[in-house]
């Protein structure tokens, strides 16, 4: 038999599995093209391609369409629109994908905004493209992998402020919406095609809130996810694809075997237990099925629940990414920016909690030193943070 299989390999008529630069899945690993496991350790790269209010410390204004709403009130839409080009240019640059790879991590996952890449007729355009093409660059000559994460789908995925939609997951009722996600999962796939550094595709973040019609709803999950994977399959064969549970990525109660290969299954947990018990039910499905699990999300709680949640994980075999990398002001972030003089006022306006408008020069000042504060030379690097996800610790 060995000598058949190498006469083949010399006509040439059987490529070595080696041959294949993609990630693939075997059982419940991660196996990289040299046939070695990979155990992912990553962080999630929130509020670049994806704002989120919570993030510049607004408390109403909590959704992408509100926070530019607010943004465009304080500085009038041409100057906003500056500050948002300058803002996308420097919150990840090549120096933070740089350090990140420097102190241990592995893969970034990359949180995305459907209109970033996409006209509301479907028409693929905007600036998010060269935004992604240039992190998966620095990523591919860094030797991190990426993750590309749809946040905010056509029509809202989730129910909740952070996929911009209307407060429900229409979505999964309106099917120009899911066929708009379809195109844009096709497009991405299609120009990241055979693309080594690309690890997977994470269909959808954080699908179904738990307080909708779940029972109409979950239904729909695994269709969906079918048939985005065989959309995404057509120009990217083999590629590995995420599959989120449901009810904010931690039931995994809707979905079945697995209808495909190369097919991984994500949850995310903020401030559980770190004994079995939390993560109990997605061993069983794993076991159930023999496929891999991914901790999509994590963290925001303390040093000492992050180092004790991320050790139950890694003992029993789980790869994570903890989010998130950088956040204002905070020290449950790998960096934490500043705060800018007198940002308590651009957040009283900004959730209407003022009605007068700052004085302009303050805004003008404050936002001149958010945009400064952002880029990875000025910000505070959590050493103990660090430490506490099994990376380098200190300076």
């Amino acid at each position: 038999m060995r000598l058949l299989v190498a006469l083949l390999l010399i006509l040439g008529l059987v490529v070595p599995a080696s041959a294949d630069p993609l990630v693939r899945i075997e059982g419940k690993n991660f196996v990289a093209p040299d046939g070695a496991t990979i155990h992912l350790k990553g962080i999630s790269l929130g509020n670049w391609l994806m704002p989120e209010g919570y993030m510049f410390k607004f408390e109403v204004a909590k959704a992408p369409r509100q926070i530019l709403a607010a943004f465009d009130r304080l500085l009038g839409p041409e100057q906003a629109a500056a500050f948002w080009t300058q803002y996308r240019d420097s919150y990840i640059t090549q120096d933070d994908i740089r350090f990140i790879k420097s102190v241990g991590f592995n893969m970034v996952r990359v949180p995305l905004h459907w209109r970033l890449f996409m006209t509301a007729d479907g028409i693929m355009a905007g600036e998010g493209w060269a935004l992604l093409d240039r992190v998966v660059g620095w990523a591919a000559a860094s030797g991190l992998y990426v993750i590309p994460d749809l946040h905010a789908a056509p029509g809202g995925q989730t129910g909740i402020n952070h996929d911009d939609g209307p407060g429900y997951p229409l979505m999964f009722y309106v099917p120009r919406d899911r066929e708009l996600t379809v195109r844009l999962w096709r497009a991405i796939a299609a120009r990241y095609s055979g693309n080594p550094t690309i690890l997977g595709y994470d269909i959808l973040n954080e699908p179904i809130a738990p307080y909708h019609d779940v029972a109409t709803l979950n239904a729909r999950l695994e269709p969906f996810y079918k048939r985005a994977t065989e959309a995404i399959r057509e120009v990217d064969p083999g590629r590995i694809v995420f599959l989120a549970g449901g009810q904010w990525s931690s039931s995994f109660a809707m979905l079945g075997p697995p209808f495909a290969k190369n097919l991984a299954y994500t949850y995310h947990s903020f401030w559980a237990s770190t004994k079995r018990d939390s993560i109990q039910r997605h061993l069983n499905f794993a076991n159930l099925h023999d496929v891999p699990l991914f901790l999509g999300e994590t963290g925001e709680l303390t040093d000492e629940w992050n180092e004790r949640f991320r050790t139950l994980h890694e003992l029993h075999g789980i790869g994570w990414s903890f989010w998130t990398y950088k956040n204002l002001d905070t020290s449950s972030t790998v960096v934490s920016i500043s705060r800018p003089d007198g940002w308590d006022q651009i957040v009283a306006y900004a959730d209407g909690k003022r009605v007068d408008k700052p004085p302009q020069a303050l805004i003008d000042r404050a936002v001149a030193q958010y945009l400064d504060g952002i880029k990875f030379r000025n910000g505070t690097v959590r050493w103990s943070y660090l430490a506490s996800l099994g990376l380098r610790g200190h300076p």
